[in-house]
């Protein structure tokens, strides 16, 4: 049993352990592999294309990047990022990757066992993440070089695979794979706890007079934000439980699924935790009448499904698509390398309920398609329902879909009837299924008041793109949780290529901090394991 039994507990208290990391996706995994001792330098065999960060680079090129001021390398970089170290990691990865060039890394990567800090990596499956989830064939958004992490190309484990001249894009199951086998390469598998479920965090504290623990939350109240460290329990009769370094624990409390589903709970104590849960946990809901309705569902996989099993097929009536993003990457995406993208941008401009393109300044929530339930290249011979039912909709590129700019969903009924409201009209149609892809929203359930008070706007809920945990810019620390840190898309970053950030500046964080008390690092094993 990987995890010490809360059951079974032989002493009075749980082991501790320096860092305990939730989520096994990319992010978790590459800040593993920063924790076990890999540390990275300037190839000296490398020019860097920036002649700035190359002059700063060289300056401490004795020193691994993890120990080096990050907000001096920062400095004036640009990037499609909003955290200063996840522009400054990629364009160390893959220099100039914004202007089409494939240059390779500036870094070598050396391992010094004598640096491994002890941590857990706690997985709801295996490492991987939410790509074990995603939809195999689909093709994703990043370039295969971009998904990789530090000190394994891509290329090598995918066998070299280019679908074309133009296009290097991944699958979801080339690219779980690779974190798969990532793991194992690197020798990190000691450190990932599989099937895993936390369900609390929360930080200690002890009575001055031994009334026992308690959740160092209580006093300030689930929508309180609090400062996170001992100051906020001063004159109540408690303080923290620290490690020793003047730090407060956190306890960590779940359960882990083993063979014939049984639940064997666990409990133990972290000088340090590591959000690494990523963005999609709950998906995001349009809150109308008939959204619990059977044919209403929230996730692409379940169009596969019902496909897979014929309950969809050309005389099907209509499937409903809800979309909610006034700023739709198809308008973003080079034609060449993302034909399919711009298939559907055009469709959605050209085949429209009212033969108009949608509008940019729409005040309304949604827009909404309708397709027969195997549309484009799924459909050898089209169906012509959808576009009988639309009247004047566009036919030249494929009759079956219809877009409805300026629409929102009023309601769905149990007869399969959804009601659209338009600028002056109320609409009816009848349908076969609704997919409801307007994103998805993390799931902080296991902290205190849902995590909402760690977000840059406390009053709503944390959201990746709108509302994401307020960190420090260059160690991803939590402002308002001292040893609590957040990376990856809870922190704006939702493309691989920028959440490895996170891990170089929490890694180098825990390093200094760690060199600082005179406790780096002991080459031992994880005893908690």
């Amino acid at each position: 049993m990987p995890l010490l039994e809360e059951t079974t507990l032989p002493q009075e208290h749980p082991p501790t352990v320096p860092v305990v990391i939730i989520g096994n996706g990319p992010s978790g995994i590459c800040l593993s592999y920063l924790l076990s001792g890999y540390k990275p330098y300037l190839d000296t065999a490398t020019v860097h294309p920036n002649p700035i960060l190359y002059r700063k680079l060289q300056e401490t090129k004795h020193l691994p990047i993890t120990e080096q001021d990050l907000e001096y390398l920062s400095e004036g970089l640009e990037g499609r990022s909003r955290n200063p170290v996840a522009v400054l990691f990629d364009t160390l990865l893959h220099p100039n990757a914004d202007f089409g060039y494939e240059f390779p890394p500036v870094l070598q990567w050396r391992r010094d066992k004598q640096q491994h800090i002890p941590h857990l990596v706690l997985g709801r499956a295996t490492p991987g993440g939410a790509w074990h989830a995603m939809e195999g064939s689909m093709l994703t958004i990043s370039l295969g070089i971009w998904m990789e992490l530090p000190g394994v190309n891509y290329r090598d484990l995918t066998n070299g695979k280019r679908r074309d001249v133009t296009s290097d894009r991944a699958t979801p199951e080339e690219i779980s794979s690779y974190y798969r086998n990532y793991v194992k390469l690197k020798g990190l598998k000691k450190n990932f706890v599989d099937n895993t479920y936390v369900t609390s965090v929360q930080k200690l504290c002890r009575g001055h007079e031994g009334e026992g623990l308690e959740n160092g939350h209580t006093d300030q109240g689930d929508g309180g934000g609090g400062d996170g460290g001992n100051q906020g329990f001063e004159g109540n009769g408690v303080e923290c439980l620290n490690n020793g370094g003047g730090g407060a624990l956190w306890e960590v409390r779940g359960y882990q699924q083993v063979q014939n589903d049984a639940h064997v709970p666990f409990s133990l104590f972290a000088e340090n935790v590591v959000l690494a849960t990523g963005a999609s946990d709950s998906p995001v809901r349009l809150n109308v009448e008939g959204e619990d309705l059977p044919f209403v569902f929230h996730s692409i996989s379940d169009l596969g499904l019902a496909l897979s099993r014929r309950k969809l097929d050309m005389n099907s009536d209509p499937v409903l698509i809800n979309v909610d993003d006034q700023d739709l990457i198809f308008k973003q995406l080079p034609k060449t390398l993302y034909p399919e993208y711009h298939k559907v941008y055009n469709m959605m401009c050209s085949q429209t309920y009212t033969n108009v393109a949608p509008s940019s300044t729409s005040n309304r929530p949604q827009a909404v398609s309708i397709a027969t339930s195997v549309c484009a290249k799924m459909c050898p011979k089209p169906q012509l329902a959808a576009g009988n039912m639309a009247g004047n909709a566009s036919v030249n590129l494929f009759p079956d879909y219809t877009s409805f700019p300026e629409h929102c969903v009023v309601s769905f009924q149990s007869d399969k009837k959804c009601l659209l409201q338009g600028n002056n009209s109320l609409k009816a149609f009848k349908i076969s299924m609704v997919l409801v892809l307007i994103g998805t929203n993390p799931n902080l359930f296991f902290l205190k008041g849902q995590g909402q008070y760690l977000g840059q706007d406390p009053t709503k809920p944390v959201s990746c793109k709108q509302n994401p945990i307020d960190i420090h810019p260059y160690t991803f620390e939590c402002t308002k949780e001292p040893g609590l840190f957040a990376m990856g898309p809870l922190v704006g970053d939702n493309f691989v290529r920028f959440l490895k950030g996170g891990a170089l500046g929490i890694a180098s964080c825990l390093l200094k901090r760690l060199k600082k008390k005179g406790k780096l690092i002991s080459n031992g094993g994880n005893n908690f394991i």
